[in-house]
C-alpha cells in the first residue's frame, strides 16, 4: 500500500475526505454488512429530549458522540446487571435444592 507524505495530516485537517461531491450514502446492503461485521444491531428507542441533550453535552466534553457514549454507559452496566441476574437464579436454585432435601428427609 502506498503512503504519500502529508496524507495523514490532509485527512486530519479535512483537506482530503471532506468534500460532499465525493460522498454518497451507503446502501442498505452495505450498512447491513458493516453492522454484521461489527456485531452491531440498530435499535430504536424513545428518550426524553433533555436526556439526549445531556448525553450530547457530556459526550462533547469527552470528545465523543452521544451514541458511542450511550453504548459505553450501557456496556458498563451489563456486568453488574448480569451478576445480579445470576445471583438471583443461584439463590432460587439453592432454595429448590433445600426443598428437595426437606422432601427427601420427610419421606
Amino acid at each position: 500500500m502506498n503512503n504519500f507524505a502529508g496524507t495523514d495530516e490532509a485527512w486530519e485537517n479535512r483537506s482530503l475526505g471532506a468534500d460532499a461531491a465525493h460522498a454518497e450514502v451507503a446502501s442498505a446492503e452495505h450498512m447491513a454488512a458493516l453492522d454484521e461485521s461489527m456485531g452491531m444491531q440498530s435499535i430504536s428507542i424513545r428518550l426524553p429530549k433533555s436526556m439526549i441533550d445531556a448525553y450530547k453535552l457530556i459526550g462533547a466534553h469527552h470528545g465523543v458522540g452521544y451514541q458511542p457514549l450511550m453504548r459505553d454507559i450501557l456496556q458498563r452496566f451489563i456486568p453488574d446487571g448480569l451478576k445480579e441476574v445470576l445471583e438471583h437464579h443461584q439463590k432460587k436454585a439453592s432454595q429448590a435444592d433445600d426443598r428437595i432435601e426437606e422432601f427427601k428427609r420427610a419421606a
